[in-house]
């Protein structure tokens, strides 16, 4: 170990030595030398001294190691004697405590044995008490609640004692001499055959005490099940009888069967079913055990079936749906396929419209509604919404009484219940209900979107003189979008009302597409061969009351949007503003994919309690607002273009020479309080060319209120007739496509200023270019429009800078802290425009 500890002292000093000594192969110059023989000394100095201190600790080390061998000695003794103490004194007590250990254990297992034996005699002891008990009670006594009580004590008693030799040999008598299985089997057969025949006896006579006793003791003899199915015959024969007396309108002073008179039938029978399981379920369970309601249930179901098959069957017939839905499917709608044909067609077959003094367009309009009563179907719409709405919450009613509760209040989705989907009534509700209802709702809603343009009217004396003042307020829209936005809130409402999956899924979307379809269609068409707005000439503005119409139908679009947001808003408990909805100018051009997460309200999730229901509805009515908004925001941005390019494109360019005209930027400070002066001087009569600066009324103005109130005077009278019909919404689109426009425009006329302006006239030009921005932001009440101008801005920013931000701006883009929308070389040209 010294040595070992030696070397690899001296392997770290060589080590440590060696990262800075040269080896002498490599040493060159006499200095070299020298310096490694140093540092070989300085290394065996250090080697040295670090042996001697190993020698001198040496010392310590042996006297520590005597002292082990000493306290070595002394342990060894001591081991011997504790051996010895283990062999002499400890090894006759391990074996007398084995001896005692073993003889305990035979001592356990004798007394388990006896205990044992102990419990059989007592178990056939009470066998024999019990077998002696209900032979006893059965006799003359008749005593059938004590004969059903002792038959449950045995069997509470195991089956391999009641049936095993000792019982055998020791419960017969000569009074009982069968052997005790036998004789309990036989005992229980004789009491249920007694009990089902006065259990019958008690249902006819109606005795409810009566029943409830007997009811009480098929579990007792074993015979729960046949208990189980007699109640619940009986119970169904109440079913049938209350369901028969609910049909029959005599026996309740009933004079017909007019209104919602089968959903009134439905709903008493489920409402009776659901009694009978409330109010009797308690007993069952008490008596019968926890879960066994569900037989009963089941039993009820099967009479379900049967009696609310007959109900909708009679629904079905004595309203003639059949016959309903064979008109339904014939019907044509004249009148919207004509609105989509071709104008040439259309001509030759004129559309009728209700309400039109044309004799030959009543007599077509009469003709269309022949075979097909909206109010009829709106009555069957009624009762078979109000009928589906009775079973799905009769379906909510059993399944909660077919799942435990510790399923229901777990995370896994509530499942729908087997006994309900195997049941005949579900597959009726289907084949009747669900399919003649989605398609009654299809065609109502189609015809009532047909029919509100049928009658659809134009808001009375809108004009776009504003010295005619406006009747009513806003926001100005035919009466379509009112009739059709209240059907569909109807149709919505009676949908959800069913809390059928499969009803929303068949006519949410069919909402959608109709509206996509027939009702923005049908505005689609008015814009395009109706209302659009082109001038009679090339470059002619259009005609007033066209020009009107267009922009009432993007009116129909915009409240239309706001509508079917806030509609779909209540029904999901939830703002649609929290979701962003998309401009209109960045619509795409394919519906999203994108799976948005939605929350699940608390109604939907009560009316659409299984799996992922509640879910479903969210994302079917989110996609229907979803899909018109795009739809009718596609249309939106089409028109909103249209109005920009023949309505206010035509009349900027003349706003914007009329707000420069005259305008000099080369004028000095003399010439501009000259025609300042004469401002205030002026007379009408002297209005020439030499005089100052007037606004298209003659009015003298300064030089510096010349383009900012010419500019309001022209905006102001291109702008007002628009946004006093159109929504705000709309003319907020409409701005924006404007100031992009007069953003380029404005850019050009600024730099066809090259040459042609002074510092004095690049501050005057950057003051009036601002004003006109602020005249236009503030019209649109959007700040955000500025940022269509920060070019104009910018340009006019370089042109009047110092020269001291000048050259920091030269040196770096970033300084001022500006964004620039402009690049290095138009800054360039704009410093160069002005002449200093």
């Amino acid at each position: 170990m010294r040595t070992n500890g030696i070397v690899s002292v001296t392997e770290r000093s060589n080590a440590d030595m060696g990262a800075d000594m040269l080896s002498m192969g490599q040493v060159t110059t006499v200095a070299e030398i020298q310096s490694t023989l140093a540092k070989l000394k300085e290394q065996e100095f250090s080697i040295t001294k670090r042996l001697n201190d190993l020698i001198a600790s040496q010392k310590d080390l042996n006297r520590e190691l005597g002292k082990l061998d000493i306290v070595r000695a002394q342990l060894g003794s001591q081991a011997v004697a504790t051996r010895s103490i283990h062999n002499s004194m400890l090894g006759d007590a391990a074996a007398t405590a084995q001896k005692i250990s073993s003889a305990v254990q035979v001592l356990d297992l004798e007394q388990s044995r006896v205990k044992a034996t102990l419990e059989v005699v007592e178990q056939v002891s009470e066998l024999k008490a019990c077998v002696h008990g209900v032979v006893g009670s059965m006799g003359a006594p008749q005593d059938w609640e004590t004969a059903a009580g002792y038959l449950s004590r045995a069997a509470r008693i195991p089956e391999e004692i009641i049936k095993g030799s000792f019982a055998e040999e020791t419960v017969p008598s000569i009074e009982i001499p069968d052997p005790p299985s036998v004789t309990l089997n036989n005992a229980a057969e004789s009491l249920c055959g007694l009990f089902l025949r006065e259990f019958d006896k008690a249902t006819k006579e109606d005795n409810g005490p009566k029943i409830t006793r007997f009811f009480k003791l098929f579990p007792l003899i074993g015979r729960s099940d046949i208990g189980l199915n007699a109640y619940g015959r009986y119970v169904c024969q109440g079913v049938a009888s209350h369901a028969r007396e609910n049909l029959n309108p005599g026996t309740r002073g009933l004079q017909g069967k007019e209104g919602f008179f089968y959903a009134n039938a439905l709903s008493k029978l489920f409402e009776y079913i659901a009694q009978i399981v409330d109010r009797h379920g308690g007993l069952v369970e008490r008596h019968y055990g926890k879960g066994r309601m569900i037989k009963v249930v089941e039993r009820l179901q099967d009479e379900a079936d049967v009696q609310g098959g007959i109900i909708v069957d009679a629904w079905s017939e004595e309203r003639g749906v059949d016959r309903k839905l064979t008109d339904i499917k014939s019907y044509a709608f004249t009148f919207l396929v004509q609105s989509f044909l071709p104008a040439a067609q259309t001509s030759r077959n004129p559309i009728s419209r209700t309400g039109s003094p044309a004799v030959f367009e009543r007599e077509v309009t009469q003709t269309d509604d022949n075979g097909v009563d909206m109010k009829e179907v709106n009555a069957l719409l009624d009762e078979s919404g109000m009928m589906l709405g009775r079973w799905s919450l009769y379906c909510r009613f059993v399944s909660t009484k077919c799942t435990n509760s510790s399923e229901t209040q777990g995370s896994r989705p509530q499942a729908f219940p087997e006994l309900l989907t195997n049941s005949l009534l579900f597959r009726k509700v289907n084949d009747k209900l669900v399919s003649s209802f989605n398609q009654m709702t299809t065609f109502y809603f189609r015809r009532s979107v047909e029919k509100a343009f049928q009658l659809d009217e134009q808001p009375q004396d809108l004009s776009l003189n504003m010295s005619k003042s406006l009747l009513g307020n806003g926001p100005y829209i035919t009466s379509a979008v009112d009739d059709v936005m209240y059907i569909v809130n109807q149709v919505l409402q009676r949908t959800l009302t069913t809390s059928q999956r499969s009803v929303i899924a068949s006519v949410v979307p069919t909402i959608s597409r109709i509206l996509s379809a027939d009702f923005i269609g049908m505005i689609q068409r008015k814009m395009r061969d109706e209302s659009y707005p082109k001038g009679a000439v090339q470059g002619g503005l259009p005609p007033e009351h066209i020009i009107v119409a267009f922009l009432v139908l993007l009116n129909n679009l915009d409240v239309s949007a706001d509508y079917i947001k806030r509609i779909i808003s209540s029904r999901l408990d939830t703002s649609l503003d929290a979701i962003s909805q998309p401009d209109p100018s960045e619509i795409p051009t394919t519906p999203s994919t994108t799976t948005i997460t939605l929350p699940i309200s608390i109604t939907l999730q009560s009316a659409f309690p299984f799996g992922h229901d509640a879910e479903f509805i969210s994302h079917s009515l989110y996609s229907l607002h979803t899909t018109f908004y795009t739809k009718a925001a596609e249309l939106l941005a089409d028109g909103i273009f249209v109005v920009f390019r023949n309505v206010m494109k035509p009349r900027l360019r003349p706003v914007l020479l009329d707000t420069f005209r005259d305008i000099d930027y080369t004028l000095s400070h003399d010439e501009i309080e000259e025609l300042n002066r004469l401002a205030e001087d002026h007379d009408d009569s002297m209005n020439t060319g030499t005089g100052p600066l007037v606004d298209n009324t003659g009015r003298a103005l300064s030089v510096e209120d010349a383009v900012p109130v010419r500019f309001q005077s022209g905006w102001d009278a291109l702008h007002k007739p628009l946004r006093r019909i159109l929504t705000d919404a709309n003319w907020e689109r409409v701005l924006g496509t404007t100031a992009t426009y007069l953003a380029e425009i404005l850019e050009k006329r600024i730099w066809g200023y090259y040459g042609k302006i002074d510092g004095l006239g690049a501050s005057r030009l950057e003051r009036d270019i601002d004003r006109i921005v602020g005249i236009i932001v503030r019209g649109g009440g959007k700040y955000a429009l500025r940022e269509e101008f920060a070019r104009c801005t910018q340009i006019c920013l370089v042109m009047t800078m110092e020269e001291e931000e000048w050259d920091e701006l030269k040196e770096d883009d970033k300084a001022l802290n500006v964004e620039w929308k402009i690049d290095t070389e138009e800054k360039l040209r704009a410093r160069s425009m002005a002449r200093y």
